[in-house]
């Protein structure tokens, strides 16, 4: 696999992500520009290069598989270093004021990460940042009010590129046995949020008897209520603590969502200085 990376170019890379990221050679086609045997080629290409597969086939697309996986981290990092360097190099003396949304429960690890990256090559520049639940940020774009932001989607659609996904689980505290109690007590997101109902829809199609003991607005409030043994939630994978343990039932589970963590822009937000903070934050995010 060594001698093989060596031959691996930048183009390989970003059809790769791209297909990792909607999950079709032929939705990753359409988002780099590129015929759909083109896409394919290159993916036939680079599993040739590594000599084993990346991805896992299935009706509807494919899927990373463990190969793949650890590829992706590699890939992402490789990607963001050169755009970094290339707007480096190409930088002009932007100036303004741009204005992005940042989820409060990101915001302490990687605001600064992004501000640092973004201010040092880009003083002139003004940056207004929100930081809040983000269930607000889609309403904030469409309204104009932000001209990135960052946020969880169950479903990415067109001005959204995916910085991160994870898939989701119902857990239980380590120490309760909240679990075992019928009806189930569950802690759930706010209305406003696209997990409450990504959760209220997996538990109807398994059938589960349940009441709604909790909510929150953020994730932080619904993994206090699982590690109180109150309810069980539906938590991504890097939420989830050595205080929890999985509830590892698909015979009673429906399958749960792949959470996306994305960057939207403004409809029409383009220019150097969107494109310089959108550089930014992708690094911020990278694996």
């Amino acid at each position: 696999m060594d001698e093989a990376m060596k031959k691996l170019d930048t183009d390989l890379l970003r059809t790769f992500l791209a297909v990792a990221d909607t999950g079709s050679i032929t939705a990753a086609a359409d988002k780099i520009g590129r015929s759909q045997s083109a896409a394919s080629l290159q993916i036939n290409r680079l599993e040739t290069l590594l000599g084993k597969a990346v991805f896992d086939r299935h009706g509807r697309g494919v899927l990373l598989n463990p190969i793949g996986e650890k590829l992706e981290a590699v890939a992402r990092r490789a990607v963001v270093a050169l755009d970094e360097c290339l707007a480096e190099i190409k930088s002009e003396n932007l100036a303004g004021r741009i204005h992005i949304g940042i989820p409060d429960d990101h915001s302490k690890s990687v605001l600064s990460t992004i501000i640092a990256g973004f201010a040092r090559h880009n003083p002139s520049v003004e940056i207004d940042v929100r930081c809040a639940l983000s269930a607000d940020f889609p309403a904030a774009i469409s309204k104009g009010e932000l001209d990135l932001a960052v946020h969880e989607v169950e479903t990415v659609t067109p001005g959204m590129d995916i910085l991160r996904q994870e898939r989701t689980h119902w857990v239980t505290s380590s120490l309760h046995d909240v679990h075992m109690r019928d009806p189930l007590p569950i802690a759930l997101f706010d209305r406003k949020c696209w997990w409450r109902e990504a959760s209220l829809r997996a538990l109807k199609t398994s059938g589960i008897d349940y009441r709604i003991v909790y909510s929150s607005e953020s994730v932080t409030g619904v993994i206090a209520a699982i590690e109180a043994g109150v309810a069980i939630g539906l938590l991504g994978v890097s939420s989830i603590s050595d205080t929890m343990r999985i509830l590892e039932h698909p015979q009673s589970f429906a399958a749960t969502p792949i959470s996306k963590l994305v960057l939207e822009r403004k409809p029409g937000a383009e220019g150097p200085v969107v494109r310089a903070m959108s550089t930014a934050i992708e690094a911020a995010f990278a694996p």
